[in-house]
């Protein structure tokens, strides 16, 4: 077979390097890929418009493409799956509908309160005045979000007004362009964050291993928050018998919810939960794709070949499938990002000593890199890499990541030194 993987992050380079493993997948073609993808055996990027669907379409029906995953969130958001589908091609990734319980906060708000989804009492607005007033009747903490796509920095958990008020001013001043049109005021809720990746054919739905993401820039869990600083699974405060009410009070309810919208949603749902210190969790926010950095942990403990459960999901045959298998032990990564990330950061830096990095046994999965007319990797993007590590438990998997990523050089590169720190106090 010859899968196709749209997008150009460590996400879809996890996800090229999980199929070729697979002796049925002779070829990956990434859209439009990175420098990883781009140096990797039996994988080609194709310079593509991630937008542009007639193209895509096109080429995957000239090179008899087998198999579609789409990575990011936009392309679904737009309607990629529906276009692609229309044209006779099997896709992994929601539909537009479905898509919409990450395009719009307010909507998937609306959807788990409805189904009886515990997730924080939040209140929508579509003006700034009385987004204020609601903030002080309310007191701070307070989180404050961006109703659309904002790459995972659109929410500022605000602990003073003024920072409150800031976030609201930033939004519909359209810091975060069409995404701002709209605010989702919530409760501030305390606890550590899980995140729930499941597949689903629509009908059944299954949770993948439970992982845990670092959002903040800062080392503590500090400072601003980013796409995700580093993770790693399984996360045990996800416990048995919490991921057996999770199954039932948020995946179950979630599929039937959207089923009585008329929606068939076939891919990932990933649920973003918040752990309380009494052990009860609430559902922070749905994204209708795979994590990341969450599949660069996840993925390497699969035993279960990929492309099995993607055509289980497209051919509504989950709950036929056996349970997935995965390896034992821990699987942990850390982000390398560009100096000034969040922010404004430079790009095309030579980055040095990768092949030193995979010599540690780590696995470096590129996010923003790309080759330069010499052929050389540059950094191309504000999360440049994941440095993943595996060992038989945590400590091992952890130092394995941090021997790799203590190779890698590039001009401002910057990593969290603390990745994993809650389970080291434990």
């Amino acid at each position: 077979m010859k899968v196709l993987v749209i997008g150009n992050g460590g996400r879809e380079h996890a996800l090229a390097w999980k199929l070729l493993q697979s002796d049925k997948i002779k070829q990956v073609v990434c859209i439009p890929g990175n420098g990883g993808t781009a140096t990797m055996k039996n994988c080609q990027n194709i310079p593509l418009a991630l937008n542009d669907f007639a193209g895509i379409s096109k080429f995957a029906i000239e090179n008899a493409i087998s198999l579609v995953v789409v990575g990011p969130e936009v392309p679904l958001a737009e309607g990629i799956t529906d276009y692609l589908k229309s044209s006779g091609l099997r896709v992994f990734g929601p539909n537009k509908a479905g898509a919409r319980i990450e395009a719009s906060k307010a909507w998937a708000k609306e959807l788990m309160v409805k189904a009886g989804v515990p997730t924080a009492k939040a209140a929508v607005f579509t003006e700034v005045t009385p987004a204020k007033e609601y903030v002080k009747s309310q007191g701070v903490p307070i989180v404050i979000k961006a109703d659309g796509l904002a790459a995972g920095k659109g929410v500022t958990v605000a602990e003073t007004l003024t920072q409150a008020e800031n976030a609201i001013d930033a939004i519909f001043d359209g810091q975060f362009g069409s995404a701002g049109s709209s605010v989702v005021i919530e409760e501030c809720l305390l606890g550590e964050e899980v995140s729930v990746l499941a597949i689903t054919d629509g009908i059944s739905i299954r949770p993948l291993l439970p992982a845990q993401d670092h959002k903040r820039i800062g080392e503590g869990d500090t400072g601003e928050n980013t796409g995700g600083m580093g993770a790693y699974t399984p996360a045990p405060i996800a416990t048995p018998e919490l991921m057996e009410r999770v199954q039932i009070e948020v995946l179950e309810k979630t599929i039937t919810a959207l089923q009585d919208q008329g929606i068939d949603y076939q891919g990932i749902l990933y649920a973003g939960l918040m752990i309380t210190p009494d052990g009860d969790f609430r559902v922070l926010e749905f994204n209708c794709r795979f994590g990341d950095p969450e599949t660069q942990v996840i993925l390497p403990m699969l035993e279960t070949p990929l492309e099995d459960l993607m055509f289980a999901c497209i051919e509504k045959r989950l709950g036929d499938m056996p349970p997935i298998v995965w390896k034992q032990g821990f699987s942990a990564t850390v982000v390398a990002a560009a100096g000034g990330y969040p922010g404004n950061y430079e790009k095309n830096d030579l980055i040095t000593g990768l092949a030193d990095a995979e010599g540690t046994g780590a696995r470096v999965f590129h996010a923003g890199t790309r080759l330069n007319e010499q052929d050389h990797v540059v950094t191309n993007g504000g999360r440049v890499l994941n440095i993943t590590g595996t060992g038989r438990d945590f400590s091992q998997a952890i130092a394995q990541a941090y021997s790799g990523i203590a190779q890698i050089k590039f001009n401002g590169m910057y990593y969290r030194r603390d990745i994993g720190h809650r389970l080291k106090k434990q």
